[in-house]
């Protein structure tokens, strides 16, 4: 089954925890702190794959995490670093988050992007160490992960985008000019998902995708428009296969003018690309005909006509010389050079807004650094708390708080943690 959308979870691994510990020597009454750091939290990354085809395997798998670090321990000793979880996808993925951005659009070979960063390592004691503070009995918790939501959208990577109607005959025109074996069958909507082919012939070769077929309204989603018009996003040319044999009782020039309506309206740029026109079913009596007054409206607007039958072979090398020619000629579409890789969260811990919930009664500092710092600090430690205490003096949070008309007592929120801060003058 082709699946070309899926919506997961990407969670890094939280950071170990430091360690707060002392050496232990014999003759040395007093030992200095030796607690060694925490390992950093694994990336979750995704990494394009040439082995893949379509976004299947996130059928069954919606929650992707990566290793957490281990703590630190003594003697100094870091903890070991968590295992980055790799994603393997298609080339072709496009990562956008929850807020419709695009993040990534992954078209090259091997192809990496960091989706979620793993939190930093917590330090051990060794490093709180001071004049003033010689054996200091805490140590920093690890960062916590980092999570969010994101949809994998797939676009197809192909030179040429077959556009049409059902049952106009893409699926047999790319059986027969390519090793590609759609499924065929003589009734409408006989193609549900995208089909690529590659050509390989004398005047060059070039990679097909057979879209299912278009109907009146599939740019607003109509039948499974809006499914597969994105796949042709990524087309240099497109070849537009019209049934010229009157069959199925429409008439093949309201056919065409159909199809580019849906393209243009859907994308302006597509419909405006290079583009041939293939007329099918030449085998079956009416077609010349009919022919003639498609190739009348197409003069008009500047396409050439290219007159086949998939079923009999006729016409089909000419087409396929005409769409390399084109191919050759036909710039990349320009799409967004996207990569938002994440950056490393700030360190000024002054960097913060504060606000007055006074539903709730109470303050709320928002920073990123801020509410970091908070989630390190391991809040079961009196020794901690007052470091923390003396941290958000120097900042400036309870100045802040006193102008904004803070009392002795006030709370304030950050992160998900609430504390009652000593705003006296002492």
């Amino acid at each position: 089954m082709f699946v070309d959308h899926a919506e997961i979870k990407v969670v890094s691994g939280r950071g170990g925890d430091g360690a707060a510990s002392f050496r232990r020597e014999k003759y040395v009454p007093r030992g200095g702190p030796d607690g060694g750091d925490g390992g950093r939290g694994g990336d979750v990354v995704f990494e394009v794959s040439s082995g893949l085809a379509t976004l299947r395997d996130f059928r069954y798998q919606h929650v992707f995490k990566a290793e957490s670090g281990r703590p630190g321990s003594g003697s100094g000793s870091s903890g070991r670093q968590g295992k980055d979880m790799v994603i393997p996808v298609p080339q072709g993925t496009m990562v956008i988050d929850e807020a419709g951005r695009v993040l990534a659009d992954l078209v090259q070979p091997n192809q990496r992007y960091i989706a979620a960063r793993g939190g930093r390592g917590g330090r051990g004691n060794i490093h709180f160490a001071n004049a003033t503070r010689q054996a200091p009995g805490f140590a920093e918790r690890g960062e916590p992960a980092e999570e969010k939501a994101v949809t994998l959208e797939l676009k197809l990577l192909a030179d040429v985008g077959l556009a049409g109607y059902p049952n106009a005959g893409k699926s047999t025109f790319l059986s027969r000019i390519s090793s590609a074996r759609p499924k065929i069958a003589d009734y409408p909507f006989t193609t549900l998902e995208p089909n690529l082919g590659v050509v390989d012939f004398e005047g060059g070769g070039f990679v097909v995708a057979d879209i299912p077929g278009l109907i009146e309204g599939a740019h607003q989603g109509v039948g499974l428009g809006l499914d597969f018009l994105r796949h042709l996003e990524r087309t240099r040319v497109i070849a537009y296969v019209v049934d010229v044999s009157g069959f199925e009782g429409r008439s093949p020039v309201e056919d065409f003018r159909n199809v580019r309506h849906e393209l243009a309206m859907f994308s302006p740029d597509m419909a405006a690309r290079n583009a041939l026109i293939i007329a099918n079913k030449m085998d079956i009596p009416g077609a010349e005909a009919n022919l003639d007054l498609l190739a009348a409206t197409a003069k008009e607007q500047g396409y050439e006509v290219i007159p086949i039958s998939a079923v009999t072979g006729q016409g089909l090398q000419e087409a396929l010389y005409r769409l390399a020619d084109l191919v050759k000629n036909s710039p990349a579409p320009e799409g967004p050079v996207v990569e938002v890789q994440p950056e490393e969260p700030p360190t000024n811990l002054s960097d913060f807004e504060l606000h007055y919930n006074a539903a709730e009664n109470i303050f709320e500092a928002q920073g990123i650094a801020i509410e970091r710092l908070v989630a390190m600090t391991d809040l079961s430690s009196d020794e901690a708390l007052l470091r923390l205490q003396r941290l958000f003096r120097k900042i400036g949070l309870e100045e802040r708080m006193k102008q904004a008309g803070a009392e002795e007592g006030s709370l304030v929120r950050i992160g998900k943690n609430e504390f009652e801060l000593d705003l006296s003058n002492e």
